[in-house]
């Protein structure tokens, strides 16, 4: 009878495990580049018993162990990289992607370490001396390294293909890659991405720059909270289960003292 009290922890487990997964989604609805996020459950998969106070190994994350299954395991988290809406914003620096493909930006850590980033927020500036840079002030890269404009040019025009034209005279590139795996990317912050090792990557061949938009968040908010309605209903029927197996054992202590 206990197996059904481990049965809905998990079951708890996992929907908390969602429902934290939907809120940060929801919590970036907003943000420009944001790509939303999925999980995925396993459940009733040759598992015998599940070690859910293991300490030496993820802390109260259920550990699979045998040939039975006592509930749900949590399974990978994904992320969606579909294309956002684009949203017009008529500032020469601000640029969308179409299609796939990251914009490359020179990040710099507080020790110091310059390594390169991916990202589709494409909210760039420029700074006095005339680099283009991110909101947070890291240097956006070109095909030459750096980008360098004039501020002091009348127009700056950026085709489709990422050239960068000031007064009829074209001053840059932007370098846009693209990966044939985008499994060996991980998050560096809520729209940055960090390449593992592994990653093969390539100038991005169908991407299309839109000058004066921003790609959005590509999470619904809608649908996320449609999401959260129904984790809130499995968790809460979890909640029950393990309600009614406690009052059963109390009304079997019950009738032993009898």
């Amino acid at each position: 009878m206990l197996r059904g009290l481990y049965t809905a922890y998990t079951g708890m487990l996992n929907e908390q495990y969602r429902m934290d997964i939907m809120s940060n989604n929801l919590a970036n609805a907003d943000t420009t580049g944001f790509k939303k996020e999925g999980s995925t459950s396993q459940a009733y998969d040759e598992v015998m018993a599940v070690k859910i106070k293991d300490l030496s190994e993820n802390p109260n994350v259920p550990q699979r162990l045998g040939n039975m299954s006592l509930g749900v395991k949590i399974g990978e988290t994904f992320t969606d990289f579909s294309q956002g809406s684009l949203r017009i914003t008529e500032n020469p620096y601000d640029l969308a992607l179409g299609g796939n493909g990251f914009f490359n930006i020179e990040f710099t850590s507080k020790s110091g370490e310059t390594s390169t980033k991916y990202t589709r927020d494409g909210g760039f500036t420029l700074t006095k001396e005339g680099w283009l840079v991110t909101k947070d002030g890291d240097y956006v890269l070109g095909e030459a390294g750096r980008i360098q404009l004039d501020t002091t040019a009348a127009s700056t025009v950026i085709d489709r293909a990422g050239n960068i034209y000031q007064d009829g005279n074209l001053a840059a590139s932007l370098k846009i890659t693209e990966f044939e795996d985008t499994n060996y990317l991980t998050h560096y912050g809520e729209t940055m991405w960090d390449a593992k090792e592994g990653a093969v990557s390539h100038d991005a061949e169908d991407a299309n720059i839109y000058q004066g938009y921003l790609e959005m968040s590509n999470a619904n908010v809608v649908k996320e909270m449609v999401n959260m309605i129904t984790i809130s209903r499995q968790y809460e029927a979890n909640q029950k289960m393990i309600t009614t197996f406690d009052e059963t054992l109390e009304h079997s202590m019950q009738l032993i003292k009898l």
